[in-house]
């Protein structure tokens, strides 16, 4: 059932809330380390990119939460690319945060494109990087456009 997992970890004592489960925010904080862990893993990682002068950045967010995830849980986060431009400048990633006994407790879908450090404008990738980001995992429903 799980696969493409990139983060896999225990919840902290610092990331529950009053409700003594993982607050809402951590899901994100998961979710981030989980695709920075896969850009290391395509060779792309902050470093590699400051190189190239460009970033990825999101515009939007969205947490659909399914299960609660208490203290000290053990989680695992898939990451998957659901669209991507022709153009290769727009993505959307989807993000399955699952308990350890394999439980799907929420799904995390992001939109983002890539940012030129220098102009800070939106930027279309070189064909180098293009073929390392096209080794990001597709979802069974990845749409290019």
């Amino acid at each position: 059932i799980m696969k493409n997992i990139f983060f896999t970890g225990q919840v902290l004592w610092s990331m529950i809330d009053a409700n003594r489960h993982l607050r809402h925010s951590a899901y994100s904080d998961f979710c981030t380390q989980a695709r920075n862990n896969l850009m290391i893993h395509i060779g792309l990682s902050v470093n590699e990119c400051a190189k190239y002068g460009i970033a990825p950045i999101l515009f939007r967010e969205e947490t659909i939460f399914h299960r609660e995830i208490k203290m000290d849980e053990e989680i695992s986060v898939a990451v998957e690319m659901t669209k991507h431009t022709i153009a290769n400048n727009r993505f959307s990633i989807t993000h399955f945060v699952y308990k350890a006994d394999g439980t799907k407790s929420a799904t995390v879908n992001v939109d983002g494109a890539w940012f030129d450090l220098q102009s800070r404008k939106l930027t279309t990738l070189p064909e180098d990087i293009v073929k390392l980001v096209n080794q990001i995992p597709k979802n069974a429903n990845y749409i290019e456009e």
